[in-house]
């Protein structure tokens, strides 16, 4: 029973970090919409850069995130701790880059 238990925590806590992923993005691609039109910053990612300040930007960012949300989730079946080890890096990731653009946001 205790594996059982430990497994349904994992998948608890594997769900709120996935969510705060797609959060942190969507915020991501908001706040980065709004600095690059408005000339207080730039996008960072050269793949992405043509396409910034166009509706496809957000749209292709959102689309990007639940895909690699549902690749997470999947890994989480098999391996469920490097999925869990792994989405609690790139939300990390994310939150920082969300909080930098926040502060040039305030700043700018």
């Amino acid at each position: 029973m205790l594996y059982c238990e430990t497994v349904f925590f994992k998948n608890i806590k594997l769900k709120y970090l996935l969510g705060l992923l797609v959060l942190f993005n969507v915020a991501d691609a908001v706040l980065t919409h709004f600095l690059v039109t408005g000339g207080t910053a730039r996008e960072g990612n050269p793949f992405l850069l043509p396409i910034v300040g166009e509706p496809g930007f957000i749209i292709l960012k959102v689309v990007g995130v639940l895909f690699c949300a549902f690749v997470l989730w999947d890994i989480s079946r098999r391996y469920p701790k490097l999925a869990l080890v792994s989405t609690s890096i790139f939300t990390t990731g994310y939150a920082v880059i969300v909080f930098w653009n926040l502060a040039l946001l305030v700043i700018g």
